[in-house]
């Protein structure tokens, strides 16, 4: 049974603006950096996401939970969501490959959630103010109280969260194929028996990356994010992939230069979300704080009259002045004109600021797997 009950709940701002709500999923108090996400399906794969690690998610798409939750749609382990916040949230799911309510799940990993609130209001608020800090809670119920303690918390630039998240020890990505996740229409991937070597730095990665490259004939081989250059070119990698991941890229010390070492190598590689900024870092751009972010499924990006509809899911962005000349911009997010994508002019590198695995999608952007495995078989010719 589903629990989801009239408890109630505080939701309060760093500016001081409060929000009551009923409580769903784990009680207590959390505080992180409250954002919102525009997607309207997907809910399970944003919990679990660790480029939300830290954060308070708000869902503009105002039921939740209506599916469920299963295990084959989790990007992680665990939710990695500090707490969530939904206008209404279903008890009772209908779906056939559920295995739990959305309640239930959240309060099994102790996640909070706060329902019954105004979300229209508190995005308008967000896209006005900007991103901030935030705090549910079931315990504190005064929102003056609530308040002090959550001015303690610092906030989001300037943290390194990318040690949270990523793995301890190094592993090959072994999952067993599964129908459910192959939506590339085309049979190219399946062009050739040679099976290539990938190192993928683990900033936060996400499950469908691994299933991507999988899928497109790779050998996975995932490593931390301080993984030394010298013991990635151990294993003799014909690609390296860069992954999403949380926090402030600037603050992930040693990264850039670890990669400036690595593409002396003239090896492919190829970066995603977190990933695209550390390289950009690496080529001597720098990046900035966006104000609310981007976080949803319809994010257009392109140049030149291509246009793709993306999934995203960052708070940081290259920016675009400091861009170096031997790096070429090749996508643009269309709604704010921000860096989406860039490639180097001479080295097989590129990454882009969205996700191409996306799921549940869109899809558009599947192709830059094939791109990055074209890279690799040409780069042993």
């Amino acid at each position: 049974m589903a629990f989801v009950d009239t408890q109630p709940a505080l939701l309060v701002l760093i500016d001081g603006s409060v929000y009551q709500g009923l409580s769903f999923g784990a009680p207590g108090t959390v505080m992180g950096e409250v954002v919102f996400n525009t997607g309207i399906t997907g809910y399970q794969e944003v919990l679990t996401d660790p480029s939300y690690y830290g954060q308070i998610v708000a869902f503009t798409y105002p039921e939740l939970g209506n599916t469920g939750v299963n295990p084959e749609d989790e990007e992680s382990s665990r939710p990695q969501v500090r707490g969530a916040i939904t206008r209404n949230i279903c008890s009772q799911p209908s779906n056939w490959r559920a295995t739990q309510s959305l309640a239930d799940y959240l309060k099994a990993h102790n996640i909070p959630g706060i329902y019954n609130i105004d979300t229209r209001a508190l995005t308008r608020k967000l896209r006005t103010v900007g991103a901030m800090n935030g705090a549910i809670s079931t315990e504190t119920l005064n929102p003056e109280e609530l308040l002090r303690q959550l001015q303690d918390m610092p906030p989001m630039a300037g943290l390194n969260l990318v040690r949270d998240v990523t793995t301890n020890d190094i592993y090959e990505w072994c999952e067993q194929t599964n129908p459910t996740w192959e939506y590339c229409d085309s049979d190219e991937s399946k062009g050739s028996d040679e099976v290539l070597t990938v190192v993928a730095i683990d900033f936060g990665i996400k499950r469908n990356i691994l299933r991507r490259l999988a899928s497109y004939g790779c050998r996975v081989i995932v490593v931390p994010a301080d993984t030394a250059p010298e013991t990635i070119l151990s294993y003799q990698p014909d690609g390296v992939f860069l992954s999403n991941g949380p926090g402030d890229p600037a603050a992930v010390v040693g990264a850039p230069e670890a990669i400036q070492t690595l593409m002396k190598s003239q090896i492919p590689t190829f970066g995603i979300c977190m990933g695209h900024q550390i390289l950009g870092l690496s080529f001597g751009a720098s990046t900035f704080k966006l104000k609310f972010g981007h976080r949803g499924l319809n994010q257009p990006c392109g140049i030149q009259r291509q246009v793709e509809i993306t999934s995203q899911n960052h708070g940081f962005a290259l920016d675009v002045e400091s861009m170096p000349t031997d790096v070429t911009i090749t996508h643009l997010n269309l709604n704010d004109l921000t860096v989406a994508g860039m490639h180097h002019n001479t080295l097989p590198v590129f990454s882009v600021q969205y996700h191409p695995e996306a799921s549940p999608g869109p899809h558009d952007a599947d192709y830059l797997f094939q791109k990055f495995v074209d890279a690799m078989r040409k780069a042993k010719e």
